[in-house]
């Protein structure tokens, strides 16, 4: 059964997914995609500690060994993304059904839960995969219900956001699977360990190269990297506050793992960090981007907005890690897309909140919480203390990692980006409390009638809540196990 698990966490959110839409009653499509959730996060939780016990699973679909089969392989990197991907959407599912119902019509709504387990489906597999065309195929299937999920915003700019996000989303597909097409042609093999062995430290070859910066391109537009993020604020304004509390916390971060995983372990890092200048380009985009994004949500109006900028900023801190091709930066970079994960995914949350109150989410609407909803606003307290990184919350501990990586190698210019980021940080997130204890709370009172907080988001806000601090008092376990996972990823001696 222990071999079936990597397929497993895969597979019952994809049968699961055809289910909903034969059922069609909402209430019933929220809880199969709760069971979708509380399946894959338990499955793989168990692929986590059976990789600690006794190291790599394989799985080989239909008995067919590599290189003619299909491999699913854990190690402990994307053993991580799988428990992070599988927990936000646990964590999400009790804030999804009052969001949902308020912002989504009723003939719809299962079809959007459909369209969010293909989703979960597609980022799992993404993770779990050994197979390099296997994670186009997955990419293509969380892409293409992500624009149908951004579709479904109650707005018309929500059309919008989700066509310039298909159309950004598809140039990166293409850039991405035709860096796998030329890998193939180069190899003859589409399995990620055997490309990892026949890729070795002496082969020179102007289609490596170009294969990988078609990769490195594809994945920089997916996980929405300076330059190339047009496509996210609007994306994560506009969605339902559901989608954009799991995307926003999964999405990136998976693209962001296939990066590391190509880098360090498919391509190599003498190709990607030697031969070709990537890493020194991930490295000064991410400064930017850090800095660029910081700014930026400094003279947003719009909550969501102002989050989504954010994201951008944290994106930088992880592509940095990845950036210096390191096992010190890959665990930096893998620490924080969990912290990160959960810290966001709460504020997206907050952010639903407000519209299921007030039918939109703007700064202007937290005037008088902290009266109003004490609770509420010690929730955002807690989540923008961990964007800030102040310690005793889970984003100090992945900034001083990274710090750490960064001094080890010199990087003082981004060092000083990420003390600069965070100072921004500070700016806009004091924003927003600051018109909490300060603002008209007359114009921002909601209706009385959605004056409370549903008891759903309640439940998962506290529950993020809590892993942020949890992550910042108690953290030293996710330091060790992903220093271990950047050393594996890196410890391959090319």
């Amino acid at each position: 059964m222990n071999t079936q698990l990597p397929v497993l966490v895969v597979l019952i959110p994809l049968l699961i997914a055809p289910l909903i839409v034969l059922v069609r009653n909402p209430t019933a499509a929220w809880a199969l995609f709760g069971a979708a959730a509380v399946s894959s996060f338990a499955l793989a939780v168990q692929c986590l500690l059976l990789v600690q016990e006794q190291g790599l699973l394989q799985a080989f679909l239909g008995g067919w060994e590599p290189p003619f089969g299909i491999e699913y392989r854990i190690d402990l990197a994307n053993a991580i993304v799988l428990c992070l991907v599988s927990g936000i959407a646990l964590l999400v599912t009790p804030m999804a059904k009052a969001s949902i119902e308020r912002e989504i019509s009723e003939p719809r709504i299962y079809l959007f839960y459909a369209c969010l387990t293909l989703c979960l489906t597609g980022l799992l597999g993404m993770a779990a995969t050994g197979d390099a065309f296997n994670v186009f195929v997955f990419l293509e299937i969380s892409s293409l219900s992500g624009y149908a999920l951004i579709a479904m915003g109650n707005s018309r700019r929500a059309l919008l956001a989700s066509f310039r996000y298909l159309v950004m989303g598809t140039v990166g597909g293409t850039f991405f699977l035709t860096g796998v097409g030329l890998l193939y042609a180069l190899t003859g093999t589409l399995n990620m360990a055997d490309l990892a062995g026949s890729l070795t430290m002496g082969f020179d070859s102007r289609v490596l190269i170009a294969a990988a910066a078609f990769i490195v391109v594809g994945l920089s537009i997916k996980i929405a990297l300076f330059p190339v993020h047009a496509w996210l604020p609007a994306a994560y304004a506009e969605a339902p506050s559901a989608v954009t509390a799991f995307m926003a916390a999964t999405a990136t971060k998976v693209a962001a793992y296939v990066l590391l995983r190509f880098a360090a372990t498919v391509i190599g890092p003498v190709v990607v960090f030697a031969t070709l200048p990537i890493g020194t380009a991930l490295v000064w985009l991410a400064c930017i981007a850090m800095v660029a994004g910081s700014i930026a949500a400094i003279y947003q109006t719009d909550f969501k907005r102002l989050l989504a900028w954010s994201s951008l900023a944290q994106i930088g801190y992880i592509v940095l890690g990845i950036g210096l091709g390191t096992d010190a930066g890959a665990s930096a970079a893998l620490t924080h897309m969990v912290n990160h994960g959960v810290i966001k995914c709460g504020l997206f949350v907050i952010a639903g909140v407000l519209v299921w109150r007030h039918g939109q989410a703007t700064v202007a609407n937290f005037a008088g919480m902290p009266q109003q909803s004490p609770w509420l606003f010690a929730a955002f307290v807690i989540g923008a203390l961990g964007l800030i990184g102040v310690p005793g919350t889970g984003g100090f501990i992945s900034k001083w990692v990274l710090l750490q990586a960064l001094i080890a190698e010199s990087a003082w210019v981004a060092v000083a980006a990420v003390l600069v980021s965070s100072l921004l940080a500070v700016i806009y997130c004091w924003r927003v409390v600051e018109i909490a204890w300060f603002g008209d709370s007359d114009a921002s009172q909601p209706p009385a009638a959605a004056s409370r907080t549903p008891v759903g988001a309640t439940l998962s806000l506290a529950m993020l809540s809590g892993l942020v601090v949890y992550l910042g008092v108690h953290s030293s376990w996710l330091v060790e196990l992903t220093a271990q996972a950047g050393a594996d990823l890196f410890g391959v001696g090319r």
